[in-house]
């Protein structure tokens, strides 16, 4: 499981509405006190006019957007993991992965990723022993020589690295020393004078000397002027022979980069054919800085939990949070048609023919016995009002007016008042572009092949209304060209007349509405006297008549 499966997202609809908000927050809150679980409030979108009235009314803080609910790398459980440096011995570096019982390790400079080395990276290097140039050729550092074999340095520069040559054991008499023996080499001696004198006649670059034995000061003396470096070791010859290519620092032997890593930002659905097709172990994963972070295993990545969501106030796809068919949904609570979400295993799903999903929402604090803050009351009560149009409107239930009235108490308002407030917030367009009003309340629906949009804005005040049309209506044939729909119906609801204004877009739209309304065709303007809801008159409408 991803370290982050405990939580759960609640969240509404696209273009989301005070229902939506307010359901989200307030089924949050109560998830939590029932289970004691991480249920966090999510928004699908932007907040409208009238949602962030009722917001700061009740003084809650909007929840944050959920761009999506794909899975990404940082939900993943990530392996945090010291790197070694580039200089670190394959000695070091070995212990290190021994005490962490791990088998791949990062190599590190400042902080960026320069290569990784495995468990079968230093297997490779015990078999390449055979090379006895390979030291030199991964310019081996002097204190690395000295750290692996445990020794101590008697003269030369601890810092400089053994660039050239070969490895050999001087344990022969001189004259066969001086056959295989060469300028630069690193010879590894025992304590006799005569050897040791010949290595430094010969000019080799180290002299590593066994068992502790003693080196002369006049070779010392004459190792020194010819800036030889000298290395005694406790060690045998056979050890040190041995042990000496642990010493090469672990650079030489690690994978390079470019190597297969993922950004924590990267999407899994992305990255998984890179990583089944790659058959490494472990895959680095790097910051948006290019800083390495950790390691994630492909096992891990393969079983990696899906994020967790609940839907509320919708069950459209189109009208869903991007990402949701890679999301779990564990439950729907909502009030409007069956839609066309699928998921993959059963869920609990409350639908009920209310006008308002804090109707819902309500009962089921009843239900849980949890009392309702005023806070929460003053949520729900306004999404109730804000959906009913202040049961005005035909969706609303004698059910939804009940509780409002209940939860007015609680929350201590005045309905009429809170109502007005919150009409007035909604519909104050000042200063908003046309895109901004056209999405503030907008909701996406499919019919056998036909995708159409719906919008609609409420207001107690005609004049207001009339403003919005002037600057809809040229607006709306660029998001029906930009948001690939094939028709756009925008409604302008008077409250207080319960009518609406019809704005219609794209190709047959207004003849559909004619139809589905039974309008004479020579209509301009089309006013629907007594519809104010989208969900219970129009859509439906609209449906039979594109089913037809």
């Amino acid at each position: 499981m991803g370290k982050k499966s405990g939580k759960v997202y609640v969240v509404g609809h696209k273009n989301p509405d005070t229902d939506s908000i307010c359901s989200a927050i307030a089924y949050a809150h109560l998830k939590k006190e029932i289970t004691g679980e991480e249920y966090v409030p999510r928004r699908a979108g932007l907040i409208n006019e009238e949602t962030a009235y009722v917001l700061q009314r009740f003084g809650v803080d909007a929840p944050p957007l959920l761009q999506n609910v794909k899975l990404q790398v940082k939900d993943i459980d990530i392996h945090k993991i010291d790197g070694v440096d580039p200089q670190m011995s394959i000695k070091d570096t070995w212990q290190k992965m021994k005490e962490n019982n791990i088998k791949t390790i990062p190599v590190l400079k400042d902080e960026e990723l320069v290569g990784v080395i495995s468990t079968g990276d230093i297997a490779t290097s015990y078999m390449d022993v055979y090379d006895n140039r390979v030291l030199s050729a991964a310019k081996t550092q002097y204190r690395n020589i000295i750290k692996t074999l445990d020794g101590t340095l008697v003269t030369g520069n601890e810092h400089g690295h053994f660039t050239k040559g070969k490895v050999a054991i001087g344990a022969s008499n001189p004259d066969l020393m001086e056959q295989f023996i060469e300028k630069d080499d690193l010879v590894i001696l025992g304590n006799r004078y005569e050897s040791q004198a010949c290595a430094v006649d010969i000019d080799a670059s180290c002299l590593v000397v066994c068992q502790n034995a003693e080196v002369p000061d006049e070779l010392i003396k004459k190792a020194e002027e010819q800036s030889i470096v000298i290395i005694r070791t406790p060690h045998d010859t056979f050890t040190v022979a041995r042990l000496i290519n642990q010493s090469i620092p672990v650079k030489y032997f690690m994978t390079k980069t470019p190597l297969t890593s993922f950004q924590l930002n990267d999407y899994v659905d992305d990255i998984k054919e890179v990583m089944t097709k790659k058959k490494f172990r472990d895959f680095p994963i790097l910051d948006r800085h290019g800083r390495f972070r950790g390691f994630i295993s492909r096992r891990r990545f393969l079983d990696v939990s899906k994020k967790k969501v609940i839907l509320v106030d919708h069950n459209e796809k189109s009208q869903a949070v991007d990402g949701i068919e890679e999301a779990e949904i564990v439950e729907i609570i909502d009030h409007h048609r069956l839609g066309n979400i699928e998921t993959v295993g059963p869920v609990f799903f409350r639908n009920q023919p209310v006008g308002c999903t804090a109707t819902i929402v309500y009962q089921m604090y009843q239900e849980a016995e949890v009392k309702i803050s005023r806070t929460i009351a003053g949520l729900l009560c306004s999404a109730i009002i804000s959906d009913t149009l202040l049961f005005r409107s035909p969706t609303c239930t004698a059910v939804d007016e009940k509780t409002a009235k209940k939860l007015a108490k609680i929350a201590e308002v005045d309905l009429e008042q809170l109502a007005s407030e919150m009409f007035r917030a909604g519909s104050n367009l000042q200063g908003k572009s046309a895109e901004e009003i056209c999405f503030q309340d907008f909701k996406q629906f499919t019919v056998n092949d036909m995708v159409f949009g719906v919008g609609q804005i409420n207001s107690m005040n005609k004049e207001e209304l009339d403003e919005i049309r002037q600057t809809l209506d040229p607006h709306l044939p660029k998001v029906l060209k930009d948001h690939n729909l094939q028709m756009i119906f925008f409604m302008l609801t008077d409250i207080l007349e319960e009518s609406t204004e019809l704005l219609c877009c794209g190709a047959g739209a207004k003849e559909k509405v004619l139809e589905a309304f039974d309008l004479r065709e020579d209509t301009d303007r089309i006013i629907l006297k007594g519809v104010v809801s989208r969900k219970k008159q129009l859509i439906p409408t609209l449906v039979s008549t594109m089913q037809q």
